[in-house]
């Protein structure tokens, strides 16, 4: 009979162990999910403040090559200019 109740006791030990593992692996499981929650929350943020800069860039990079090329215009009209007043004084000089 004693050898029966050992191994009940021993049974009952064990059940005890495996219990208070699977109420701490629930506990992890938890906290781990919650972390998960947060972290994907990070990076909702993350990739919302990410599209803005894409957006921000695209806008900036728009806006600079407009202004090249405007830069552009401004720099071959003033070129004009300077070769039609060089034109005028050729003249000048001819007469």
């Amino acid at each position: 009979m004693t050898d029966f109740a050992t191994l009940v006791s021993g049974i009952e030990a064990k059940v005890e162990k495996l219990l208070t593992r699977d109420l701490q692996q629930r506990e992890e499981l938890r906290r781990q999910r919650e972390e998960i929650d947060a972290l994907k929350k990070v990076i909702g943020e993350q990739q919302s403040v990410i599209a803005g800069h894409e957006s921000r860039l695209k806008t900036l990079t728009i806006t600079k090559t407009l202004e090249s090329i405007v830069g552009n215009v401004e720099a071959k009209r003033r070129i004009n200019e300077l070769v039609r007043e060089i034109d005028k004084c050729i003249g000048l000089l001819n007469t």
